[in-house]
């Protein structure tokens, strides 16, 4: 007889208790092996931001002695009035802020409204339409870089955070992810409201939204996180300092320092001054932002 629980029963043969015994050992060892593995993982992920913080609090001697020290022996708090004072962080982050909502505000706009068009308006093309836009995205991101700064330099957007904006307005992530929510909202709940009289103006903003408003949310939330990151674009756009965003003001302030290692510390400030905003929103949302990976199954 096979025993498939680990609760070991009242009464059992010899054989009956050796098996449930085998079975309770592998279990253990399986579940030994997986966490070992997750721990193992979490810690490669977790260790180079333990790293970075511990030495933005090192002398520039210490960061570099060998061997090699975790912890520092006295706390360096003037790195980080020093990286504020060799480079404009604040305008840096705030350029990053205002474009990144902007953005997310825009994407998140633009997408609900073609989200709905194609999934509760009838219209000649829109299996096309959507299989264009679903096309768009298996290509290299690279390949728009070319039309796109044309665009812009027409436009007379470019060293602009308007230019930043305009070219990321629209995203076919944000439009799929919104396509496949409303698509699950029933088509009777859409009539009804028409022969109400309802428009699709507004049943998409007062019905359809506030339906799904969680995964708008979410999508928010992995746009605003990825604009915020953003580096190779912006690097191309922004030619002025008072333009740059943070990742673009990083890379200038990592490559303008003279001796790399009397800066080594202020530098790994600077890194941690920029990651704040973000550390602060996964503390706020974190519940939210894991539900959507999970939920959407975006891998990074």
């Amino acid at each position: 007889m096979k025993i498939n629980h680990l609760s070991q029963p009242v009464s059992m043969t010899d054989a009956q208790e050796k098996e449930w015994k085998k079975e309770k050992t592998i279990d253990l060892t399986k579940k030994v092996i997986i966490y070992s593995v997750l721990i193992g993982f979490a810690f490669m992920t977790v260790f180079p931001l333990v790293w970075m913080l511990l030495s933005s609090l090192k002398s520039p001697s210490e960061l570099l002695a060998v061997p090699f020290t975790l912890f520092p022996k006295e706390f360096q708090w003037s790195n980080f009035s020093r990286a504020l004072e060799l480079a404009p962080f604040g305008l840096y982050m705030m350029n990053s802020l205002v474009t990144s909502i902007a953005i997310v505000l825009l994407q998140a706009g633009f997408s609900c409204m073609l989200a709905y068009g194609l999934t509760h308006i009838k219209f000649k093309g829109r299996s096309f339409i959507f299989n264009s836009l679903l096309i768009s995205y298996m290509l290299p991101t690279a390949v728009t870089y070319v039309p796109s700064y044309i665009i812009l330099a027409r436009l007379n957007l470019l060293d602009t955070l308007t230019g930043i904006v305009v070219s990321n307005a629209a995203s076919v992530f944000s439009v799929f992810l919104l396509w496949q929510a409303f698509r699950t909202i029933p088509g009777e709940l859409i009539e009804a409201a028409r022969m109400e009289g309802a428009s699709d103006w507004s049943i998409l903003w007062k019905i359809v939204a506030p339906l799904r408003k969680s995964t708008i949310f979410i999508m928010s939330l992995i746009s605003f996180i990825q604009m915020y990151n953003n580096y190779l674009w912006p690097s191309l756009v922004a030619r002025s300092q008072e333009n740059y965003l943070v990742t673009v003001g990083l890379r200038q302030f990592y490559t303008s320092q003279g001796s790399f290692s009397n800066n080594l510390p202020a530098i790994m400030a600077a890194n941690v001054i920029t990651i704040l905003p973000l550390f602060i929103i996964f503390l706020i949302f974190q519940k939210w932002l894991i539900k959507g990976i999970g939920d959407t199954g975006i891998k990074g």
